[in-house]
């Protein structure tokens, strides 16, 4: 099931990183940059940080093609998008969770501990959005709005902690994807959010 949803929730970061590239007004080969990048960033990152080689797209091609294709098909039906734009949430929320749990395991199997493991699937599921930004020349969004990060964090301990208590695997990833897309969708109805630091030295002037 992890697996399906996975390939669902990079075609879906593929679209939202070439939508992403299109209000910057890139070329093609940007687009097919941006998708790439948004779907498969946080993977990639997470596998140079734990050292896990060769890294996992390298080794399955299709995801290459899949991401780029996503990409430029996005430039074709762009203008029926914002028709779309719910149920792009729920597959960005659900992008965000599979993310979450499939960098948990890596780091798992490579024996990290606790910490480590919780950074990991972090790191894979809003590391993507965060290229996408940088490269878009923004502030990382992940990190502006509504829950999301947090969102990640959530799940990653929900996870490990079912794993630890033995619970079964697939009840595992159906509680952990309820409550993680239970989160999201509220924080996006309700905007509900972090406090925002704001830091501005003028305000505390004598």
């Amino acid at each position: 099931m992890l697996t399906y949803i996975y390939v669902i929730a990079i075609t879906a970061e593929a679209m939202s990183g070439a939508l992403a590239a299109g209000r910057r007004r890139m070329d093609m080969f940007g687009v097919g940059l941006i998708a790439f990048v948004t779907a498969l960033g946080g993977g990639t990152v997470r596998d140079m940080v734990l050292g896990n080689y060769p890294i996992t797209w390298t080794q399955h091609p299709p995801y290459i093609y899949l991401t780029i294709l996503a990409g430029l098909f996005t430039m074709a039906v762009a203008r029926y998008m914002h028709h779309l734009h719910k149920i792009f949430l729920v597959l960005d929320a659900m992008g965000l969770i599979a993310f979450t749990v499939i960098g948990c395991n890596v780091a798992l199997r490579l024996d990290y501990s606790l910490p480590v493991v919780i950074m990991a699937g972090m790191m894979t599921g809003i590391f993507g959005g965060i290229l996408r930004d940088i490269l878009c020349n923004r502030v990382p969004v992940v990190l502006q709005h509504e829950l999301y990060a947090s969102v990640s964090l959530v799940v990653a301990i929900l996870y490990l902690s079912m794993l630890a208590l033995d619970i079964n695997h697939d009840l595992n990833l159906l509680i952990s994807f309820g409550l993680g897309l239970a989160m999201r969708l509220a924080a996006i109805r309700w905007s509900w959010s972090l406090p925002v630091f704001h830091y501005a030295p003028g305000r505390w002037k004598d």
